[in-house]
């Protein structure tokens, strides 16, 4: 499994890029001013770090108690993604419909919007990170 440092180098870099990507995005597709999608996505971001690094230690656990290992094939990385998504969602739309003054389905449209975004990134990003910093067990031949 990945160590506590190398979990936090993942998190830390996930969300920086993303924030480097969305905040001018989120601004541009919603037409609100980017100091909104800003303060949103630094939230968003925050909240999304901690829940980022919980999920991840957890998925991980669960993986290697019914698989034996933490190696995700292309399917796991769905299910992986799509899980992380569905947990943050429910957490961040009331935080988006607070503070833009909108009512909760709107929230929910851009949340479910931010997410599409971030279902895509999350599975690059994480295939990325893999490739570029693979832990030992990966390297061995499956039995």
């Amino acid at each position: 499994m990945r160590s506590t440092s190398d979990r936090i180098r993942h998190a830390i870099s996930f969300e920086i890029l993303a924030l480097l990507l969305v905040t001018p995005l989120g601004a541009w597709v919603f037409s609100l001013p980017i100091t909104d999608i800003g303060v949103v996505s630094v939230a968003s971001a925050t909240i999304a770090m901690l829940w980022n690094y919980v999920y991840n230690l957890g998925f991980d656990h669960a993986m290697q108690r019914f698989t034996g290992t933490t190696y995700k094939t292309v399917p796991i990385r769905v299910l992986h993604a799509v899980l992380f998504e569905a947990g943050i969602l429910i957490v961040l739309a009331p935080f988006i419909a607070w503070y833009l003054g909108v009512g909760l389905w709107h929230a929910i449209v851009m949340d479910v919007s931010f997410s599409l975004f971030y279902l895509v990134y999350a599975f690059v990003f994480n295939w990325s990170y893999d490739r570029l910093f693979p832990i030992p067990e990966w390297q061995q031949p499956a039995n």
